[in-house]
């Protein structure tokens, strides 16, 4: 299964409005493991970034003077996301702001969503935690996933985050902890550790026919002072009908 987590920043907040992206960050995850490939540029949007955006992303005007338009990378970034799943937090805002971009290329463009499959994190979290705080900031926090140190939100960093954020959210327990902090909303945190993608495989170390054999017996006295009623014989049984 191969996902995309992707993210991007803006020179404002609506592309209706003429605004234009300026920074797209993408993260490759392929079986839930994030492979190291990923597509990052930072674009010049040929107009001006309100400075309500600069307060946010910190990119600013003069920065993007001798970047690329989104017209030089959009091959290469469609050639990226192609058939992919789109993990994006919030992702109408992200998903329009790319529609628009490749229909000023292509008026006949439609939407991006005859590429790839959408999955919105920010709905995701609402199921998950509802009445709570569900932007990515508070995620972070709920999911030990806050340890970058940042200033400005930036579309590749935000990737880094949320790829954490989406992985915790959906695989389940993801500390071995026996009790938990609470931060500000009540919620608990937990730490993830990340496992490398070359670390050793684990060694399966099977049961002996004398452990098998003592194991069985076992269960005969716990079956016999149970009435008949031992789980594990019971579970056994089911598993072989």
């Amino acid at each position: 299964m191969r996902q995309v987590v992707l993210d991007t920043e803006t020179t404002g907040i609506s592309p209706s409005d003429g605004h234009r992206i300026i920074e797209i960050g993408c993260l490759e995850v392929e079986n839930r493991r994030l492979t190291g490939r990923n597509f990052h540029y930072y674009l010049q949007p040929d107009r001006e970034i309100e400075a309500e955006a600069i307060a946010v992303h910190g990119i600013t005007n003069e920065f993007l003077i001798d970047k690329p338009r989104f017209k030089d990378v959009a091959q290469e970034f469609l050639a990226f996301i192609q058939g992919s799943e789109l993990i994006i937090h919030n992702a109408a805002f992200d998903i329009g702001f790319i529609n628009h971009e490749f229909k000023l290329l292509d008026p006949a463009f439609e939407t991006i969503v005859g590429v790839c499959q959408v999955l919105d994190t920010l709905a995701l979290a609402r199921q998950k935690h509802p009445g709570q705080k569900n932007n990515l900031n508070a995620l972070a926090r709920r999911y030990g996933a806050d340890h970058r140190e940042r200033t400005y939100h930036g579309a590749l960093l935000d990737s880094e985050i949320l790829a954490d954020v989406y992985l915790a959210m959906t695989g389940g327990q993801v500390g071995l902890s026996l009790h938990e902090d609470t931060d500000a909303d009540g919620t608990g945190q937990e730490t993830i550790q990340r496992l490398a993608i070359n670390r050793t495989k684990l060694k399966i170390v099977r049961a002996t026919a004398e452990e098998l054999s003592a194991h069985e017996a076992r269960l005969d006295v716990i079956d016999k002072a149970s009435g008949s009623s031992c789980i594990w014989r019971q579970e056994k049984l089911a598993s072989l009908s």
